[in-house]
């Protein structure tokens, strides 16, 4: 029974403890910092007839007289927000332009990189078309490629000659000097020249080597005749002053100048 009585008398003092407060004051200041206009009439409290109110002078006559006079929305035109936000957005215009600024150097920059750097000169185009091919046998020659299409005892004069060690240092060195032309960071109109200037002495090269092996041949086409004419194995013809008359006469019938 004391239980009881002691909840029935509790009861109503803990309903009355739970009461919501509305305070239009506190709801106007809420309201206006957030969304409302700033509307001089949702001031609380207001000053009253001669302002005579005592809680306008506590709130705001002494401490903060000019307060309902200032628009402070975080959202107004000028307010605190709406310069953040202008702010953000005058940065973040910004940063896109440093951004695309960024990426117009990058994408500069790895073309660059991409024509200068030789780790990526078998790629050229000028390469792939014409000078691959050219420079093939440079690049892969040998001893079977050299001396592989002559006949064996022209490859024998040669090597007793020492025209094969000499041809092949010349071909060593232009192979050093293109590897070192395709491999060194240069520009493309560099690289370019220098395939063109290795092509032309390369095929001089050629050229000298092609003169040499047909040199070659007809020193052992001649000795071979010598030998034939000193061991009496040459038929001679029987001449006579008529054989010179009609070879002149056969040159003078074909000639075309």
């Amino acid at each position: 029974m004391k239980k009881l009585l002691i909840i029935i008398l509790l009861l109503p003092a803990r309903l009355f403890a739970q009461d919501e407060i509305q305070d239009k004051a506190v709801t106007h200041q809420e309201q206006r910092m957030v969304f409302n206009n700033w509307d001089q009439n949702k001031f609380d409290p207001k000053a009253g007839f001669l302002s005579l109110n005592p809680y306008y002078w506590l709130v705001w006559g002494l401490f903060y007289p000019n307060y309902h006079k200032t628009d402070l929305r975080p959202l107004s035109a000028s307010g605190p927000q709406t310069q953040r936000l202008a702010l953000v957005g005058t940065q973040s215009s910004q940063d896109n332009k440093y951004k695309l600024h960024s990426d117009t150097v990058k994408t500069t920059a790895l073309s660059q990189i991409a024509s200068q750097s030789g780790l990526l000169s078998d790629a050229d185009p000028l390469w792939l078309l014409y000078y691959k091919s050219q420079f093939n046998l440079l690049l892969n020659y040998s001893a079977t490629t050299i001396l592989g299409p002559l006949p064996p005892k022209v490859s024998a004069e040669l090597v007793k000659d020492g025209l094969y060690t000499w041809y092949t240092g010349e071909m060593a060195s232009l192979k050093e000097r293109l590897n070192g032309s395709r491999t060194t960071n240069q520009d493309r109109g560099s690289r370019i020249i220098s395939y063109y200037r290795l092509l032309k002495e390369y095929q001089n090269l050629s050229s000298v080597w092609a003169i040499r092996t047909a040199s070659a041949q007809y020193t052992l086409n001649m000795t071979a005749q010598q030998k034939q004419v000193q061991q009496g194995k040459v038929n001679i013809p029987d001449w006579t002053p008529q054989t010179d008359v009609g070879i002149a006469q056969k040159v003078l019938l074909n000639r075309q100048y």
